[in-house]
């Protein structure tokens, strides 16, 4: 073989021909030569957007070098926490349904374990992000280095083995020449729809250094075309028996209906066969708030419309949905009530034991479309579904234009999500909303209203405090064009808010409204609707020194990150606030106070969270007697009969 010498570029592909690099070289520019499209797509882009970095030991040397040769064709951003710079990874690839990603790398130690966290919530999400952790010496000269963990009974184990159940794909470079293998593979579940997650190749500091022969030919631009199983004809006439037979079907379109981008075939569904659609916290957005025929969130967090349909359909059409238990109200919402599933992944797809048509949702929904011809549900049922869509409608609208709390309480969630909808004639059509955990979840799917894909992002499979402001990053990162506002509270805020000053140096400009309600008001409220004694979760019954709880002043915080901040007292002044965060040239953050005993009563079912069988609690055991109750409901309704 021809070899051709070179550290920073690569020579005309020639037969035969190789290039000497490190491994770290070879990887990067293995990374930057990829592009992606859709398989009924002539536009490609680069796979790649980036590599987030927090060099240290383990990976300034090797991959630190190997990414300044290349930054002009794949950028390196500095980002200040780990597992937040992870996450804004994660949410880059969301915003881009998972057709663009980015990689991350860290040092060999804490830098690496920071990334389990975020590693986990991508696996949960089925949610695209490349980790590239540095790794302990292969050859273990210098055993032990610095930040090195040692197992006194394996000596192969490092902290990246931590990776390994939350990962897709696992794969620790011990030869440079190994990269031939593992890194198609990586890319193939980085880009398979159904196996979609994380991949961790941990990377060994001194195999990093390593120079290698390459082939050139490894280096050619090649393109990814995304593409997902396509259904079988037995489970296509299977489906369309299910539905024609059914005279109450509803729709749940979970995130799948998003990455599939089948908003166009839902809405041609619906209108055609006068089905309704209900959405999943990961599928909000798949269909425009205002249609007709949309019953809003289902579940634990959903709406009057969707959940008194949900109890009443004879047929549950799950599309890209995993069925988790917010959705299914702890699989007592729709019990008994048969699913068919439409899925590109069989785990998922299994849930419910129902039928299974594996397969893109969008061929899906157009093969059924046309396999049941004229076929409508029951007049009857549509018209029921309008009206109940209608009044919910109605309910969203009376909560979200209030503008004063009761007398002497503070302004509540939904009043706040009112005002920041408010604050902009289009929101409804431009605006992303981020966000995480807690309350807002909640309130924001019952509340928030978006026509747009996308135009909701939330991270509720992991339900990952800290996420939201690295979150909006990639989010950001991702839609340059858009508003992206991130609603969070102060305890995520506390738990990880460093990402500010990186969106700051990006000019990644977010808009960050923070509701301080002094404490874990939603686990507060949890705790005490479980019988629980209020504990450990507002500042108000934490253990507490001689100075007492912090007063903290968020404002003056996230001015200190290089944002524009500020506090306001009520929702005409976030209203104020909110038009010139919308005019600013940099993140800015606003932070109002808020009613941590407040939330929305309009809609929500049962959610199963176990009690304690013993306590000397009265309140406890009393809650554990309705506990039981509903249990027994629960069995009861899934019984066959």
């Amino acid at each position: 073989m021809n070899r051709l010498e070179s550290s920073t570029g690569l020579a005309p592909t020639t037969a035969g021909a190789t290039v000497r690099l490190t491994t770290a070289q070879a990887l990067v520019r293995y990374l930057a030569a990829l592009h992606g499209r859709d398989a009924d797509s002539d536009e490609s882009a680069p796979l790649f957007g980036g590599v987030f970095a927090i060099f240290g030991h383990g990976n300034v040397a090797g991959l630190g070098e190997a990414l300044y040769g290349i930054r002009d064709e794949l950028p390196t951003y500095r980002a200040h926490n780990e597992q937040a710079m992870a996450h804004a990874a994660i949410a880059y690839a969301k915003a881009h349904m998972r057709r663009r990603m980015m990689a991350v790398t860290t040092s060999i130690g804490p830098g690496a374990t920071n990334l389990v966290t975020a590693a986990a919530l991508a696996h949960v999400n089925r949610l695209p992000v490349l980790l590239l952790p540095g790794d302990i010496f292969v050859s273990r000269a210098p055993d032990p280095v610095l930040q090195q963990l040692e197992d006194f009974s394996d000596g192969t184990v490092s902290v990246n083995d931590c990776f390994r159940p939350v990962s897709r794909y696992f794969d620790r470079i011990m030869r440079p020449e190994q990269l031939l293998t593992a890194l198609p593979r990586a890319i193939r579940a980085l880009t398979d729809a159904a196996l979609c997650g994380p991949v961790t190749l941990a990377l060994p500091q001194d195999v990093q250094a390593e120079a290698y022969d390459w082939p050139l030919a490894f280096f050619e631009p090649r393109e990814i075309v995304f593409r997902a199983p396509q259904p079988t004809d037995d489970e296509l006439m299977h489906a369309l028996d299910a539905i024609e037979a059914a005279e109450r079907p509803v729709i749940v379109a979970g995130g799948g209906a998003l990455y599939a981008k089948a908003t166009p075939e839902l809405l041609a569904f619906a209108d055609k066969h006068g089905v309704p659609i209900c959405e999943t916290q990961a599928g909000k957005g798949a269909l425009p708030w205002n249609h007709p025929l949309h019953l809003g969130p289902a579940g634990v967090c959903g709406s009057t419309a969707a959940n008194a349909l949900l109890r009443e359909a004879d047929l549950i059409i799950a599309v890209g949905t995993r069925l988790q238990d917010f959705t299914t109200g702890s699989n007592a919402l729709f019990a008994h009530v048969p699913i068919l599933s439409v899925n590109v992944n069989t785990f998922d797809a299994l849930k419910g034991n129902g039928l299974e048509v594996i397969g893109d949702a969008a061929r899906v929904l157009d093969d059924l479309s046309f396999g049941l011809e004229d076929w409508a549900a029951p007049e009857a049922w549509t018209l029921r579904a309008r009206d109940v869509a209608r009044e919910w409608v109605d309910i969203v609208s009376r909560i979200t234009d209030a503008r004063q709390p009761p007398e002497g309480r503070l302004p509540y969630d939904g009043e706040v999500i009112g005002a920041v909808q408010r604050s902009s004639p289009l929101s409804a059509r431009s605006d992303i909303v981020v966000c995480a955990a807690g309350t807002l979840p909640a309130e924001l799917e019952k509340l928030w209203r978006t026509e747009t894909p996308g135009g909701y992002h939330m991270e509720y499979g992991f339900s990952c405090m800290g996420y939201e402001i690295a979150g909006g990053l990639g989010v950001k990162m991702a839609r340059p064009d858009r508003e992206v506002i991130v609603m969070v509270g102060d305890g995520s805020y506390l738990m990880m808010n460093s990402e500010i000053a990186t969106s700051v140096m990006l000019d990644a400009k977010l808009i960050i409204v923070l509701l301080d309600n002094r404490g874990y008001g939603c686990i507060n409220r949890l705790q005490q609707a479980t019988g629980g004694a209020p504990f450990n979760n507002m500042f108000d019954n934490c253990v507490q020194g001689k100075h007492g709880a912090p007063t903290v002043d968020f404002a003056a915080h996230a001015r200190s990150l290089g944002a524009i901040a500020e506090h306001v007292a009520d929702i005409a002044g976030l209203e104020a606030a909110m038009e010139r965060a919308r005019a600013a040239d940099r993140t800015y953050l606003i932070s109002i106070d808020t009613d941590h005993t407040r939330t929305t009563d309009e809609g929500g079912v049962w959610w199963d969270v176990a009690i304690p069988e013993v306590s000397t609690r009265e309140a406890v055991r009393e809650a554990r007697s309705g506990y039981e109750s509903a249990i027994v409901g629960r069995k009861a309704r899934n019984t066959p009969v």
